[in-house]
């Protein structure tokens, strides 16, 4: 049975790449398809599985993909095989359900529906984005991505998604019903310590990004006092160390899963502000027993059950960060009953959801 997997770049290894991963556990012998591949960026992972790439696939647009972002769509309708396969399946956050790859029948896991097209300030703090001409650029090309990206959704017989949040982004964008499959968390890379001791840092995981809330976190943890860990890098990098006042924030970079893991065990609760699609940092914490401190709307407000497996606040600033902390250390969590709750995150359960799915569709030989 031919299996085909279309995935919109393979220029970086974050959550996307992680689920991609677990879809070829299932289908090994899958063709990939995607834009852009960067064998060392994603560590050769993928190398085996690699079919074709578009013509974007130079060394300058995987280093500056975001420029690019207008010659997208055409360089996805250029994407094409001679195969003609039993089953696609799309993992996404705008292009690759779009990808000229026949099938009889296509499935596509949406991450998220285009966002350059309909979360248009999103572009707004990328460096490159001309946003002085937003009326007669910015906006011409994010009302021709739209239809576009509207037209891609046609391609698509069946449609799941990461979080109920993406969920009603498909159905307000598309007029489609889509199956919510959480993505999978390595239960085997994070899980809780045996050790009861838990240290008094607060903790914070992701690429250095604006939208992510980093810079609302270090101000509320500036006025706390209490220790804070920030694990990652990025674009902000420098910007939020300047915005750091004392010596109770620390910036970490370069973990391993092995230090991650033990990170996220010994934190006394993960802080998690933005709204995400989903949030695998977030569920990865609970997966290691941590409970989350998170903002209400997207990922956040699914992942945690509120006052069971962490604290759910609800608005978007560093006061509102300071009181839920304030609350956080009036409660009582169970490390246990978090670390089984978010069982609903492992990889098995992502494997089986998909497989049934599959099986559901009438491809059980694809299994």
């Amino acid at each position: 049975m031919r299996v085909a997997i279309l995935h919109d770049y393979l220029n970086q290894f974050g959550g996307a790449e992680r689920v991609l991963q677990v879809m070829l556990e299932i289908f090994p012998n899958a063709d990939l398809y995607t834009l852009l591949y960067d064998k060392e960026k994603t560590f050769g992972i993928f190398d085996r599985n690699i079919k074709k790439t578009s013509i974007l696939d130079v060394p300058f647009v995987r280093g500056h993909h975001r420029m690019f972002i207008p010659f997208m769509p055409f360089a996805s309708n250029m994407l094409t095989s001679d195969k003609h396969y039993d089953l696609v399946i799309s993992s996404t956050a705008g292009y690759a359900k779009g990808f000229h790859v026949k099938g009889n029948y296509h499935i596509s896991y949406c991450h998220s529906p285009l966002r350059y097209a309909w979360e248009v300030d999103y572009l707004k703090n990328l460096s490159f984005a001309p946003w002085p001409l937003k009326d007669f650029l910015v906006y011409p090309i994010a009302n021709a991505l739209r239809k576009w990206d509207i037209h891609a959704s046609t391609h698509v017989n069946l449609f799941l998604a990461n979080s109920q949040f993406i969920a009603n982004k498909v159905n307000s964008y598309y007029l489609r019903e889509a199956q919510v499959i959480y993505p999978p968390v390595t239960n085997d890379m994070f899980y809780p310590d045996k050790d009861d001791e838990h240290e008094e840092y607060y903790l914070m995981v992701g690429r250095l990004l604006y939208y992510k809330g980093f810079d609302m976190a270090i101000h509320a943890f500036n006025n706390l006092k209490k220790p804070l860990k920030i694990v990652g890098a990025g674009p902000e990098s420098e910007k939020l160390k300047k915005l750091a006042r004392g010596s109770n924030i620390e910036f970490l970079s370069g973990i391993n899963d092995a230090e991650l893991r033990k990170l996220y065990s010994n934190a006394k609760a993960f802080i998690f502000p933005q709204i995400e699609d989903f949030g695998l940092v977030a569920a990865e914490a609970q997966m290691c027993g941590t409970p989350v401190i998170a903002y209400k709307v997207g990922g956040g407000g699914e992942i945690v059950i509120n006052k069971q497996t962490g604290l759910i606040f609800n608005v978007q600033s560093a006061e509102a960060i300071e009181d839920a902390v304030r609350e956080f250390e009036s409660m009582k969590f169970d490390r246990r009953v978090i670390a089984n709750k978010a069982d609903r995150f492992s990889k098995n359960k992502f494997k089986e959801q998909l497989s049934e799915v599959v099986r559901s569709a009438g491809f059980s030989e694809a299994i």
